[in-house]
């Protein structure tokens, strides 16, 4: 049984003094599932898509891993000092089916699939799948919210223009949404980027696609503090998108992924920052490129979900007034 099934509040987790965590259905944080309850604020979805990959695959099993790797989360968030399952409907809405074989199809489906599960004003949290994902899921946020600003933990900046011809990849995404009008070119951010990259015209163009960039060396010299104060500097009041790509940790703390660069952020510090997004007006999120197969102990899928967990904490509603 849920911990509550009152009629005038969210049901939450499964209570494990009733079931252990070992047990039964592996929804994130074992939530309800979108049929067993009347309306949702929050739907969490899982997309197991990774044909868009350029090195490693096996993305498309990260919905099923960071699932797996939740059943420990806990009601009750100290840090963010709120019950983000109490003061908001949470639940898992399965996978949304897209094919292998076609990127185009894929991406359609994806697309439609997202505006379905946020036709009543949901807010979805999306898990993937590689970060070819974000660029649906922006097309249905722009078409919602408007052109939202967007922060995009990575190590990479996916602001290429095409692998092999190809344009529409996990390493292409913001290209083509600052293309499409999809981003808030004036407030919109790279966070913990590392790494050689192909020339340094790729900063130069990523620059006119609308971004600025946090560093991985800005944080490790700086510190997380100064990271949100520029973060909340740029972004204010705007609606954002929030998209992680779980490479932005450091192998030792996420090895589970396709493209790892070393010098990364630890999950300490990935999770200070997102925990700051509580007084952002967050829209939406994803947290792509968890790689099972590449995993230990479920390093990578525990990040993971403690990554998600943070972000629909930082939207549940805060009181007001007092």
């Amino acid at each position: 049984m849920p911990d509550s099934t009152s009629p005038i509040g969210p049901i939450g987790p499964i209570d494990p003094t009733v079931s252990p965590r070992f047990a039964g259905f592996a929804t994130f944080a074992r939530l309800p599932r979108l049929a067993d309850v009347e309306h949702a604020d929050i739907v969490v979805v899982g997309v197991p898509f990774d044909s868009g990959t350029t090195y490693r695959p096996g993305a498309r099993f990260g919905p099923a891993h960071v699932r797996e790797s939740s059943r420990l989360l806990r009601p009750y968030n100290p840090l963010q000092d709120i019950e983000p399952f109490a003061t908001q409907q949470v639940v898992d809405a399965g996978d949304i089916a897209c094919t292998p074989f076609d990127i185009v199809a894929a991406i359609s489906a994806i697309e439609a699939g997202a505006r379905e599960l946020t036709a009543s004003g949901e807010r979805l949290l999306t898990i993937g799948g590689d970060h070819t994902i974000a660029l649906p899921l922006l097309r249905v946020a722009a078409e919602r919210y408007g052109p939202p600003a967007v922060i995009h933990f990575d190590a990479h900046l996916d602001t290429w223009d095409t692998y092999f011809g190809a344009p529409i990849t996990h390493g292409t995404p913001f290209r083509r949404a600052s293309e499409e009008g999809l981003i808030d070119q004036t407030a919109s951010m790279h966070i913990g980027i590392r790494g050689p990259l192909y020339a340094r015209q790729d900063l130069f163009d990523d620059e006119r696609l609308g971004f600025s960039i946090v560093s991985g060396d800005d944080i490790a010299t700086a510190g997380v503090a100064a990271a949100i104060d520029r973060i909340r500097s740029r972004i204010g009041d705007r609606p954002v998108y929030v998209s992680i790509d779980i490479d932005v940790l450091d192998p030792a703390h996420a090895p589970g992924t396709g493209t790892p660069e070393a010098g990364g952020m630890t999950s300490r510090e990935l999770l200070s920052i997102v925990r700051s997004f509580s007084e952002l007006n967050l829209i939406g999120a994803d947290v792509v490129e968890v790689s099972p197969a590449y995993d230990h102990a479920q390093i990578t899928g525990i990040a993971a979900a403690h990554v998600c967990y943070e972000l629909i904490s930082a939207m549940a509603p805060r009181p007001t007034g007092g």
